[in-house]
């Protein structure tokens, strides 16, 4: 059965169990990821939040990074965001795991062992998605599938090398599952969304088909996965290729509008003039 710990959040001086090892490794290695938002803001403290042993050696993570105050033009900025960490622990370091290597843990529990971003090992991205065909809970998390969507086992997982706010791992060319690292609660857009559209029976937008979040501290989306679309191509990009080709782009322009009334109809009838996810304005604290 999967150990959780979900605790009251305390400061990173106070960090006890099994994180007491990995809070200053943590400090220093948030900032320089893509998807970290406060960049130019100072982590002044680290909350946890939950912490879930997903399946062995993985650890799945909610923390809460508090940032001093910065002046901005609207007042100042948030104190802090919400993030969700998968953390690896092996005793030996994996040359082929060198860029999700986040240090060693100097004491505590895990003392020695060698922690990195298990969303960059094959394996825990494996046993990820198979955690996705099989809904479920495990602690404060669920799993949960579209119960008409089949999605084989044993694809081989690919982690996208663009991450903004969020860490995309392809399976097979066949899904993709989105990661979300920032978190927020309610239900995320990216499957509010799709899941509306797909039930207007609209087909421009590919469907969910398996997704997980949380219920502490408070529910939120966290994952994603869909069909993936190795070759599709913005209309923007396609656009400009036929610009700079000289060639015509009337009828793709047409296709193109007609796509996008379809979704905005389909939109319109899901949700009404309030739009998705209207009340989830505030932050994970």
């Amino acid at each position: 059965m999967p150990k959780t710990i979900t605790v009251r959040p305390r400061t990173s001086a106070a960090f006890d169990g099994p994180l007491v090892s990995l809070s200053g490794l943590l400090r220093e290695w948030l900032p320089g990821q893509r998807w970290f938002a406060g960049k130019d803001r100072p982590v002044t403290d680290l909350s946890v939040l939950s912490v879930t042993e997903l399946f062995p050696g993985c650890l799945h993570v909610l923390m809460h990074a508090s940032h001093a105050p910065v002046p901005t033009p609207g007042g100042t900025s948030p104190p802090g965001d919400c993030y969700q960490l998968l953390l690896g622990l092996r005793e030996q370091h994996a040359p082929r795991l060198e860029r999700a290597f986040i240090g060693r843990a100097g004491q505590g529990p895990f003392a020695g062992l060698a922690v990195y971003d298990a969303l960059h090992d094959p394996r825990s991205a494996h046993l990820l998605l198979e955690r996705l065909r099989q809904p479920g809970t495990a602690g404060p998390l669920r799993f949960d599938a579209d119960p008409g969507a089949l999605v084989p086992g044993g694809l081989p997982p690919r982690l996208l090398d663009v991450e903004q706010s969020n860490s995309s791992i392809v399976y097979g060319d066949a899904y993709i599952l989105k990661v979300f690292r920032r978190i927020q609660p309610g239900v995320n857009p990216d499957l509010e969304v799709t899941a509306a559209l797909a039930a207007q029976g609209c087909t421009r937008v590919p469907a969910p088909v398996a997704w997980f979040g949380t219920t502490a501290p408070q529910p939120a989306t966290l994952g994603v996965l869909q069909p993936f679309l190795p070759d599709a191509t913005d209309g923007w990009t396609l656009a400009l290729r036929a610009l700079a080709a000289g060639d015509d782009f009337t009828a793709e322009a047409d296709e193109l509008g007609g796509a996008m009334a379809e979704v905005h109809l389909a939109l319109a009838e899901a949700f009404g003039p309030a739009g998705p996810n209207a009340s989830a304005s505030a932050r994970c604290t």
